[in-house]
């Protein structure tokens, strides 16, 4: 793990575009041979944010299509497809290399292409006269989206639904743990190390920890397995551990508003895939109110330097930046005999040309720092309209002050539901009170859930919270005649211990803005005996399998790298928290946190609602 895993991928990836042969000249291939590159989408978001188009050329890529659209035939040129092992994608390379649209095809699978599958491909290659064509096949292990350099997601859509679904099965909830072990699988083959894992006791936590550790005790058996192949990039490190957790550990994190600069444009602008677009012109002026897409990512020496400062840091950054620039450009016109405070003029440069060479070789400079300091203030204009129209700096003073001092202002929390703010930002608000003590009065529940109503909101995700509280307090009470009970029908509703459905909740009040999931880890990888984590599971792949699946009191620390994965949806604001406690640690430590999917507050609330919605809560239900 000493290289990103962002830079892993990218040089797993730049092999393969080289037709899987070794790179001969820094990170690209050998621009003799032309080739074209087939995608499907799930694919092509996997590479979307680790090379630009404009960059594809230097791998020797001329062209690139996505698998399912009508092609025409490009003779001479090999084909280079990288797609998901499906049955579809079968289909459709078979009929691409029976048709000869390409002269060979080299097919690269984004996770291990079953045997069925492949028997399939050989079978039907063989009869249509195309198996001469196809050149190689690879199973790549890359079915993953790497968006940080330490921050993977595997793209797995609505995950929390579907294993919290009260009518799912159990084939159901093991087809999706055994997407989430696939997809961890080639994060691991990726990095090339073979962690320790650390989980908590019951749920989905559990079932992905206990069937990774199985899947890589059955791998590490092979004689030639993946992990002895790339291991040295690895040996020189101890060994990591991985710490998996499921979003009931903390729904609160996956509801709050966040204030820094990143989270808040993934929240409220819709960043996806390193990726944001928005509306209108920062000058204001009218009839350029189209839409602007820009990068966000290590390009961006802005966006690398703030994406964790609080947004009014950032504005006044932009001011200081902005006041630089012209300083600068000012003294290049000094210099150059022009103007001050005007842009450059290439017949003044040129009536001077002591300064000319030096006024030349800083333009591409300066070119680029006036691009990204009109980008950060285009997005910080649309962010700030935002704020002020939705009272989004309100929403996130109030839930700050709940989860981190344990103060309720019901008064400031009655005017926020009614005033400013969208319906999901009033229920986002509404359920994060519900979360921000593990006891709330059943009046107050009632008039906040009214407040709610009076707005129009469906309180339906508010009250599913609702249940599952209510479920925990039950369980609490020492002498529960219905306890037996309760927890047999919460673990077929919810498919895992009710215990681990709140246990988030408790411990909450910390100091400043530190989240349990990063004090939890920070412990994990101390690796002493802590009783907050005593009761952990503790999975080795490489120790004798009798020890599997034990309590980890034994485990020697400290861990230098950590893996963190949340399994049901995660988000910038715990990445933050995670990469804080990486700084602030000596000696330096590693950190990488990965999630089923990468969810802002509204998309996850949306999944609540859903699962309200499956109990028969909600609107055409009277409250409770």
């Amino acid at each position: 793990m000493a290289l990103s895993l962002r830079q892993k991928q990218t040089n797993c990836v730049a092999r393969m575009l080289n037709l899987n042969q070794p790179l001969t000249t820094g990170d690209t291939a050998n621009e003799e041979v032309y080739k074209v590159l087939v995608l499907d989408k799930f694919c092509r978001d996997i590479l979307s944010p680790l090379i630009h188009v404009k960059d594809l050329r230097k791998h020797g890529i001329t062209l690139y299509f996505t698998i399912d659209k009508e092609r025409q035939t490009i003779p001479d040129v090999p084909a280079i497809y990288f797609v998901q092992p499906t049955v579809q994608n079968i289909n459709r390379i078979v009929s691409d290399a029976s048709r000869a649209i390409y002269e060979t095809f080299h097919l690269n699978f984004s996770s291990s292409l079953p045997r069925p599958l492949l028997e399939n491909l050989a079978t039907e290659t063989l009869n249509s006269d195309s198996i001469q064509r196809v050149a190689k096949v690879y199973d790549q292990y890359l079915e993953f989206v790497t968006l940080e350099n330490d921050m993977f997601s595997l793209a797995q859509r609505s995950t929390y639904v579907q294993l919290n679904d009260p009518k799912a099965g159990d084939r159901d909830i093991q087809v999706i743990i055994d997407g989430i072990v696939s997809g961890l699988f080639c994060v691991l083959v990726t990095l090339g190390v073979v962690p320790v894992i650390r989980c908590p006791r019951g749920g989905p936590a559990e079932m992905v920890a206990s069937a990774l550790d199985s899947r890589l005790r059955d791998h590490l058996i092979s004689k030639n397995n993946l992990f002895s192949e790339s291991g040295s990039l690895g040996a020189s490190f101890q060994r990591p551990i991985l710490c998996i957790f499921d979003r009931n550990f903390d729904l609160s994190v996956g509801v709050q508003h966040d204030w820094s600069y990143k989270p808040l444009v993934h929240d409220v602008l819709g960043m996806k895939l390193n990726r944001v677009s928005v509306q209108g012109d920062p000058s204001g002026a009218k009839g350029k109110s189209g839409l602007k897409s820009y990068e966000l990512d290590d390009s961006d020496s802005f966006w690398v330097a703030n994406s964790s400062a609080p947004f009014p840091k950032v504005a006044e950054e932009i001011e200081t930046q902005l006041s630089k620039y012209k300083q600068d450009v000012d003294e290049v016109n000094k210099r150059t005999g022009a103007k001050d405070g005007v842009d450059f003029d290439g017949q003044e440069l040129i009536g001077n040309t002591k300064h000319l060479m030096n006024a030349v070789n800083s333009l591409p400079e300066l070119t680029e720092r006036k691009k990204i300091i009109d980008k950060h203030t285009n997005i910080a204009t649309v962010l700030l309209g935002e704020i002020k129209v939705r009272a989004l700096d309100s929403y996130y003073n109030l839930e700050n002050d709940m989860l981190t001092k344990g103060s309720i202002d019901r008064n400031a929390l009655l005017t926020a539901l009614k005033g400013k703010g969208t319906k999901m930002d009033k229920l986002r608000l509404a359920i994060t009170y519900l979360l921000a003590s593990e006891t709330t009065p059943q009046s107050e529940v009632e008039v906040v859930e009214a407040a709610l109503r009076e707005s129009e909101v469906d309180p339906c995700a508010f009250q599913y919270v609702k249940k599952i509280k209510s479920l925990n307090i039950s369980l609490a009470l020492p002498n529960s005649a219905s306890k037996s009970n309760i927890v047999d029908w919460a673990e077929k509703l919810y498919g895992q211990s009710i215990s681990a459905v709140t246990a988030g909740m408790k411990n909450l009040l910390s100091e400043g803005r530190q989240l349990v999931l990063t004090r939890t880890v920070e412990a994990l990888m101390e690796g002493k005996p802590n009783p907050d984590i005593d009761s952990y599971l503790l999975f080795d792949p490489r120790a004798p399998k009798s020890s599997a699946g034990g309590a980890g009191n034994h485990l020697k620390g400290p861990f230098k790298e950590a893996i963190v994965f949340m399994i049901g949806g995660g988000n910038y604001v715990e990445y933050s928290s995670l990469q804080e406690l990486v700084q602030r640690q000596q000696p330096t430590k590693h950190l990488i946190y990965g999630t089923t999917e990468v969810l802002t507050g509204d998309e996850f609330v949306e999944q609540l609602t859903v699962l309200g919605q499956k109990m028969g809560l909600g609107n055409t239900v009277s409250s409770q």
